[in-house]
């Protein structure tokens, strides 16, 4: 059994207001909870909802449709879309296509998730994939379209290469064994 890194600690809840970065721009309507961050030159749209612990860096847009739980990781220029098939003369809203990413999750710079898609509890998106499915809990996914190339702790460190999730993974720098919650 690995013994556990003590530099893989969970950070604290602090319960502190969200932090918007200037020149960010957070439309009313928006439920962003505690201990969130937005990134410089970001935006988050009226019915977008950011989780707890959520850090967005910069330049990102969260859309109308777009929900986001507590604990997730968003690179710098991540985008997420509210409409499959968009077509200016066609307007879609309210009835925007949804993306969901679950708890624990990251997604990488540069991503594109395509609406509507999910992302799985704690799976982990490469830097520029493009996600048109949805991505199951602990996968990690890469490319173009994205395709799942391993699976993830929920500390983030890979336990296992390869398309099949493991039965029984154990984490080598956590120690953690089974699929431990964010």
């Amino acid at each position: 059994m690995p013994l556990p890194n003590p530099m893989k600690k969970r950070r604290p809840r602090a319960l502190a207001p969200p932090r918007i970065h200037t020149p960010s721009v957070v439309l009313e309507g928006a439920r962003l909870s505690p201990d969130v961050v937005v990134g410089a030159f970001s935006f988050v749209a009226a019915s977008a909802v950011i989780g707890a612990g959520t850090r967005i860096q910069g330049h990102t847009s969260v859309w109308d449709g777009v929900a986001l739980g507590a604990d997730v990781f968003v690179g710098p220029g991540a985008t997420f879309t509210n409409v499959r098939r968009p077509r200016a003369a066609f307007p879609r809203a309210p009835l925007w296509d949804r993306t969901i990413v679950e708890d624990g999750a990251t997604i990488g710079a540069g991503a594109v998730l395509v609406a509507p898609v999910r992302v799985g509890r704690c799976a982990m998106v490469g830097a520029g994939a493009v996600v048109v499915r949805d991505v199951p809990p602990h996968a990690i996914v890469v490319g173009n379209p994205a395709r799942i190339v391993g699976w993830a702790c929920a500390c983030g460190e890979t336990v296992a290469r390869g398309e099949r999730a493991p039965e029984m993974p154990v984490c080598a720098e956590c120690a953690e064994d089974g699929w431990p919650s964010p």
